[in-house]
């Protein structure tokens, strides 16, 4: 591990993750690390679901504003996914989400919890005819 790491004990206190899911060996490439692709496929789901909540609705994926991995993820590795929402507009929404890999006892080294990915998402709340709609006021 090298200096730039997030390395904690335990997953972020007040809020329970948006999604869980634990990586398999079919999600990596060749040198055994999980694809970027994969982690985005859940960031995307893990946004979605927090957007669908807000919108009261159906929502489409317009933009992908940012997206860092900070650190590699590996098999085994048990992810969880955190979604917030940063910004609310007319038909608009925006959410972060930070990803936290938890990995198990190895080599002797107790289990730790790394920051391994922070992402923020664009979605639109669409209608039945996939048209933007208002989304409604809380």
């Amino acid at each position: 591990m090298n200096a730039h790491e997030e390395i904690y004990t335990s997953l972020p206190k007040g809020g329970d993750p948006i999604l869980r899911a634990i990586t398999m060996p079919t999600d990596t490439n060749h040198a055994g690390d999980v694809f970027g692709g994969w982690i985005m496929a859940q960031v995307d789901m893990a946004g979605s679901l927090q957007a669908v909540r807000r919108a009261r609705g159906r929502v489409v994926t317009v933009a992908v504003n940012s997206f860092v991995f900070k650190q590699p993820v590996f098999v085994g590795d048990l992810m969880s996914f955190y979604a917030n929402i940063i910004k609310v507009g007319r038909t608009s929404i925006t959410v972060g989400v930070a990803v936290y890999a938890q990995r198990g006892p190895r080599q002797g080294n107790a289990e730790v919890c790394i920051k391994v990915t922070e992402a923020v998402l664009t979605y639109v709340a669409v209608d039945d005819n996939r048209k933007p709609r208002l989304i409604p006021q809380e």
